[in-house]
């Protein structure tokens, strides 16, 4: 190996909204031979978006890590500076990268981070949860016995839990979650950072999601023993403040309900109109 080798900088990029691109980051990416990309095509539609010239990118995700590893490492290894950057967030947080960093620390190559956005820090940070200690637990299983499994393993540690759902996935999990490890406190954040974004709490006893939930989702479960019901006085000033705003009841009751816990949309909806008649 030279005496001098390149760098392998892990750098995070934007979840969806181009202002959290960090200056750094471009510099780092500007100063790189080659990026790793776990999609070219995104990746590619991230620098032309931030007006930074395409330099040479090769494809870099989960299935073709481990082939592409001696490919890499010989481009470090003749002094070359590489990026490695994944769809949105920082890498190896649930992304590709976790074979190339333990590689190149095994071979002297340096590795830096470039920080930025990730979506469990995001979710945790707007949760309302207790944010230490935490778990985070990536993309939960797909088989219903393996997340039965996982759940039962976590049930008595207390620690809260993040982890990544798909949306035609989301309500069967929260209850498989109850199920298996009783009632807990819930925050599910969707598309962070971009238009839609949504933040929805309550605690799993009294699940009550909307029909449909689409676009990026990650949710934060608190830890046991700290689901609490917020008090109806508390209900009726959140509820008071959403309706001097304009908005419909329906809609007031939807505001509400991201700062209440422990009440369903039924029961918010029913106490707006019990108070309209008063």
């Amino acid at each position: 190996m030279p005496l001098m080798s390149g760098r392998l900088w892990v750098v995070a990029t934007p979840l969806g909204n181009l202002g959290d691109f960090s200056a750094r980051a471009r510099e780092i990416i500007t100063g790189c031979l080659v990026i790793l990309a776990e999609d070219t095509r995104r990746t590619g539609r991230l620098l032309a978006a931030m007006q930074i010239d395409r330099p040479r990118m090769i494809s870099f995700f989960e299935h073709n890590e481990q082939n592409r590893l001696k490919q890499v490492v010989d481009l470090l290894e003749s002094g070359s500076d590489v990026a490695l950057l994944s769809d949105a967030g920082t890498p190896v947080v649930s992304d590709p990268g976790y074979r190339l960093v333990r590689t190149c620390h095994e071979r002297g190559i340096k590795v830096s981070p470039v920080p930025g956005p990730s979506s469990p820090v995001a979710a945790l940070s707007i949760s309302g949860l207790p944010a230490c200690p935490f778990t985070f637990l990536g993309f939960l299983p797909r088989r219903k016995g393996e997340v039965d499994n996982l759940f039962l393993k976590w049930k008595d540690v207390g620690t809260t839990l993040v982890f990544f759902e798909r949306k035609n996935r989301l309500e069967d999990t929260l209850r498989q979650a109850f199920a298996r490890m009783g009632d807990r406190e819930y925050c599910v954040a969707r598309e962070m950072t971009k238009r839609f974004e949504e933040v929805l709490r309550g605690s799993l006893a009294s699940l009550d999601l909307p029909g449909e939930i689409q676009g990026e989702i990650t949710v934060v479960l608190g830890p046991p023993g700290q689901t609490s019901r917020t008090a109806q006085a508390q209900v009726e000033k959140c509820l008071a403040r959403e309706l001097a705003k304009g908005l419909k009841p329906r809609q007031a009751a939807k505001e509400a309900r991201k700062h209440i816990q422990g009440w369903t949309g039924k029961e918010i909806y029913a106490l707006v109109h019990a108070n309209m008649r008063q």
